[in-house]
């Protein structure tokens, strides 16, 4: 058994950014545990320039930004368990994990933070026909193949989605000598930034067949080569007479990131429309001294807001671990209105301090000339207009807590309003 204040699951940019944020805010007694070899995250494969520009005012690779937070939080002596994955967390916060070092393990924490990210979503979540051959896999795991450990994935692929990593691979795979043939995306808009697009497809002349999807694997042993069609765009589904047939030895899938929330679900924590677990605005779950952030709560697009994520639950759990607790006081409810697909935090709690409230929220479809709406039990209380709009990137509204407060809302509503 083991006795810290705080226990952190997940060593990922998330769970370094609370840890040195309850450390600086007064607690001594944190641990992370880390079921990876190493703790920095995804970001240690992410060898690309394009962060910490919000977080350091230059452009770092992500080894480089995982590093920066690795080195504060060995100045700060933060203790992480490698190798160590986090088995069970209970309702009453009693944390289980195992080490093959040091065997079954107990903590009994006064605070948890959830910070275990994300995953890919694979083959089996997706309606693909055909074979099972080598040289199908996601685009996250490609991506560790070359950049962590120096293997070919293929000569020849098709990458199916447009997500950030399956645009970024494109590219990477091109750098390595392999020929991409083309990434399509069923959606007729992508799900990549803007800049992913003129950089890594753009750049390099590669196609992106928007409304098309990848309908079979043809090969046995190995991929010989996939069917894509063109599909209607009201039902999603393939149109038969636009199918072809595509020569290629790999196929990488990039269809979007589901959180790892499975062990807030134990915990007793309730999960939001995300897919991960709903917080308040200090990242408070719904189990008092419970809190999460990050791609756990909700897939970014940034890696600098992951860590403001961090810092903030990382804060909340101190004030929780020094002030012995909180009351239980939560006020407003939030909700996605017309044209947006969620909004985080679920609940304006009345009992956190601070003056701003940041909503963050994503909208279904790309939009230009719009506007979002924020209304207070039906009333319209902040009009914010955008020139673009987009569901691969984030948007955020600042509300006065005070004045929700003073006004007792119960429910605050975010629409999309405007042109498509």
């Amino acid at each position: 058994m083991n006795n810290y204040d705080m226990v952190i699951v997940g060593g990922g940019t998330a769970g370094l950014a609370a840890a040195i944020a309850a450390k600086e805010n007064g607690v001594d007694s944190v641990v992370i545990l880390e079921m990876d070899a190493g703790i920095g995250g995804v970001l240690r494969q992410c060898i690309h320039p394009g962060f910490g520009l919000h977080t350091f005012g230059e452009e770092l690779t992500g080894p480089e930004y995982a590093q920066r937070l690795i080195d504060k939080a060995d100045a700060l002596g933060i203790e992480y368990k490698v190798n160590t994955p986090v088995l069970e967390i209970l309702p009453d916060k009693t944390v289980m994990a195992i080490s093959a070092g040091e065997g079954v393990l107990e903590y009994h924490p006064k605070a948890v933070v959830l910070a275990t990210g994300c995953r890919e979503r694979a083959r089996g979540a997706i309606e693909i026909g055909g074979s099972r051959p080598a040289g199908v896999m996601t685009a996250g795991t490609a991506q560790k193949f070359v950049n962590l450990m120096g293997l070919e994935v293929g000569k020849k692929a098709v990458i199916l989605g447009s997500g950030d990593i399956g645009l970024i691979m494109a590219r990477r795979l091109t750098f390595e000598g392999a020929k991409v043939v083309c990434v399509c995306e069923i959606m007729p808009y992508s799900n990549g930034l803007q800049r992913n697009i003129t950089q890594c497809l753009e750049d390099f002349n590669i196609p992106l067949l928007l409304s098309h999807t990848v309908t079979r694997v043809k090969g046995k042993q190995r991929v010989e080569g996939v069917y894509i069609a063109q599909v209607d765009d009201e039902t999603r589904k393939p149109i038969p007479q636009t199918e072809r047939f595509i020569e290629c030895d790999t196929l990488l899938l990039s269809v979007g990131l589901i959180p790892e929330a499975g062990l807030a679900a134990e915990a007793g924590a309730r999960p939001s429309h995300t897919g991960g677990v709903e917080v308040s605005q200090d990242m408070e779950s719904t189990v008092q001294g419970f809190f999460a952030c990050g791609n756990v709560v909700h897939v970014h697009d940034l890696v600098d807001f992951v860590e403001l994520e961090g810092r903030r639950a990382g804060e909340s759990a101190a004030r929780c671990i020094l002030g012995g607790g909180m009351s239980a006081v939560c006020a407003t409810e939030t909700r996605a209105g017309q044209g947006v697909s969620y909004i985080v935090p679920a609940r304006i709690d009345t009992r956190a301090p601070g003056g701003d409230i940041e909503l963050s929220l994503r909208v279904k479809r790309p939009m230009r000339g719009a506007a979002l709406a924020v209304y207070a039990d039906g009333k319209e209380i902040k009009r914010l207009k955008r020139v673009h709009m987009a569901p691969s990137e984030m948007e955020k509204i600042k509300l006065d807590k005070d004045l929700i407060t003073a006004k007792d809302y119960k429910i605050v509503e975010v629409r999309a309003e405007g042109a498509l």
